[in-house]
């Protein structure tokens, strides 16, 4: 099936004239490491920009500079430990939780990852070295809720997936693997896939412009705030990829291919809703 703005349509929910911060969710972004925060702020970043009332980041000791001076509007938990993250542990209460980007594989990082995994029951989505880690020690995914979001690239999947022998064969595993573990697949790519279960999405916006560093940590960072928002999660992964691929197209005339960065899809988040509720994207890049 394909997402096109028709279906995207009925899936998106205009804010209420009512909403304030509390009634848009609270986003939790956990990940960064030492020479990674990067992501994280992207992540981060993009989570509020998609709507979400309120995001914090959880974060090792030597972001928090860092991510307060970066993004003034999000609030930071940090680790004990200064480089990495080694227990994962708030007392707030996200309505959704994305987990990986830039978080490194130390050994006390994955056991806390594991740890976290086996109490969360926030809905989730896990992106990067969370992906790596589950590829690593595949027993971890029998810890995975339900409709628990998984957004890998190329690579990732692969490890996911102990490899395929062609693209057909691929997709078949991913189903499986979907059917499997009851998760959702984001399968980034060109275009990319979403697979749930025997349901297989496919988007139709975005270009190669795509193809940049961060632009994963920013799809992690909308679908999170989109889930936050208390969007089913097929429907989070649906809008997010939609809307991801969307600021691409829109910038296009003005950037090329080459010179789009994954910030500039946070930028223009505001301009991909708006074409959804009607608005021309012809609207510009400024």
């Amino acid at each position: 099936m394909k997402l096109t703005k028709s279906f995207i349509q009925k899936i998106y929910k205009p804010i209420s004239a009512k909403a304030h911060k509390g009634t848009q969710g609270h986003a939790l972004i956990i990940g960064g490491s030492y020479g990674k925060m990067g992501s994280i702020c992207l992540s981060t970043k993009a989570a509020l920009h998609s709507g979400c009332g309120l995001a914090t980041a959880f974060i090792p000791k030597c972001g928090y500079d860092i991510l307060q001076i970066s993004i003034p509007e999000a609030m930071v938990i940090t680790d004990k430990e200064d480089k990495y993250i080694s227990k994962i542990s708030f007392s707030i209460e996200p309505k959704a939780i994305g987990i990986g980007p830039g978080m490194g594989q130390a050994d006390e990082t994955q056991m806390a990852f594991r740890k976290f995994l086996k109490n969360n029951t926030v809905p989730l989505v896990i992106d990067a070295d969370g992906l790596n880690m589950l590829s690593e020690n595949d027993e971890w995914l029998e810890l995975l809720q339900p409709q628990t979001i998984l957004t890998p690239h190329y690579k990732e999947l692969e490890r996911l997936l102990d490899g395929w022998d062609s693209d057909e064969d691929m997709l078949q595993k991913a189903v499986a693997f979907s059917k499997q573990h009851q998760v959702i697949v984001v399968m980034k790519g060109a275009p990319t896939q979403i697979i749930d279960g025997d349901n297989i999405y496919e988007n139709t916006t975005g270009n190669p412009a795509l193809a940049t560093a961060g632009s994963g940590d920013v799809l992690t960072g909308i679908i999170t705030g989109l889930l936050a928002q208390s969007y089913e999660p097929i429907h989070a992964a649906q809008l997010g990829v939609y809307l991801h691929g969307l600021t691409a197209d829109i910038a296009l005339p003005h950037t090329g291919h080459e010179s789009f960065v994954a910030s500039d899809i946070i930028h223009l988040l505001g301009k991909a809703f708006l074409t959804l509720q009607g608005y021309r994207n012809e609207i510009g890049f400024k």
